[in-house]
């Protein structure tokens, strides 16, 4: 089955292929930086390209996917299990099934409407019985009672997940190559 064309994820891939500089802040695990240069440089075009929440959940899944897997970081993306979606697991649903606590679910709501927000955190908690194993990645920062990250041009956090993702994934086993030393 062939993925439809996105102009977000085309957009975003078509930068990260041009870029003179990612390819050596991959090398040098510089994540961070390469968070902060996608969203400083393709933010205003990607969030002219749709409505605003779904701009930039495809910008944050691209980007999260593209970077975990140059991190050599284990993940899924974009799933159904029991019967509820899940934008990114770590490692994997096998994982969250064995060991919960080894396994990371973040939520990527397409809505800034807290209650929507809210609703789709509970529905994860019930697959994710380690609830400070679910995190957030929101367009602002909201009243949430979980690990959050802002991805915006102003007050981003988005761009320290990573390094969140890699201290994870080493204190709880599933890296087995420590990739990341944090």
């Amino acid at each position: 089955m062939q993925e439809e064309s996105n102009p977000i994820k085309n957009y975003l891939f078509e930068y990260i292929k041009s870029s003179q500089t990612i390819p050596d802040l991959i090398i040098g695990k510089k994540f961070d930086l390469i968070i902060d240069e996608i969203i400083k440089d393709c933010y205003d075009h990607i969030m002219s390209l749709g409505e605003k929440e779904e701009s930039l959940g495809m910008l944050v899944t691209g980007t999260l996917h593209y970077l975990l897997t140059n991190a050599l970081i284990t993940s899924q993306r974009k799933i159904t299990y029991k019967e509820q979606e899940i934008d990114i697991v770590i490692p994997d649903t096998k994982t969250l099934e064995k060991d919960p606590k080894k396994t990371l679910l973040i939520c990527i709501p397409k809505s800034s409407d807290i209650k929507t927000i809210k609703k789709k955190i509970a529905q994860l908690e019930k697959i994710q019985p380690e609830k400070e194993n679910i995190w957030v990645v929101l367009s602002k920062h909201l009243p949430v009672e979980k690990k959050s990250f802002v991805a915006s041009k102003e007050n981003n956090t988005f761009s320290k997940i990573i390094f969140e993702i890699g201290k994870f994934s080493n204190i709880g086993g599933t890296n087995k190559f420590k990739i990341l030393r944090i």
